[in-house]
């Protein structure tokens, strides 16, 4: 498993250049694949023997959700073992419930500061033991 890579599926553009730059300042040695949806990001993981070392997936996105994108990425044997967070502006409790259930690993609702999402990368990739629900806007 490359621990020193990650993948992200986010419909928004602008999302993902954050995500990116955080990245780069939490960990400047980690890169990060992307997926502007689903579609793209279970495809590009059926057809590749890519192992990142983290898998973040926006929850909100059309033609197929982050749900099932985490359902279907728990499906590939070869991403049994790599962290699925999902990475959502949704703080609502169902969702987390339901995220919860389809076996992803954290629920982070996006950070409202870049600082803070920073924070919350360098704790997750330093393995950090951090609860399944997280949220650095309370």
């Amino acid at each position: 498993m490359s621990t020193g890579s990650c993948f992200l599926v986010d419909d928004d553009a602008d999302d993902r250049e954050i995500f990116a730059m955080a990245l780069k300042k939490a960990h400047a040695s980690y890169v990060c694949d992307m997926a502007k949806n689903g579609a793209d990001a279970i495809k590009a993981m059926q057809e590749s023997d890519i192992v990142p070392g983290y898998i973040f997936v926006d929850l909100n996105m059309p033609m197929i959700s982050g749900k099932e994108c985490v359902e279907a990425f728990k499906k590939i044997y070869r991403l049994a073992d790599v962290p699925v967070i999902v990475y959502t502006t949704s703080s609502h409790p169902k969702d987390v419930e339901d995220i919860k259930n389809a076996g992803a690993d954290h629920y982070l609702v996006k950070p409202n500061s870049f600082s803070a999402l920073v924070g919350i990368l360098e704790e997750l990739l330093t393995k950090k033991e951090l609860p399944f629900y997280i949220d650095a806007n309370n």
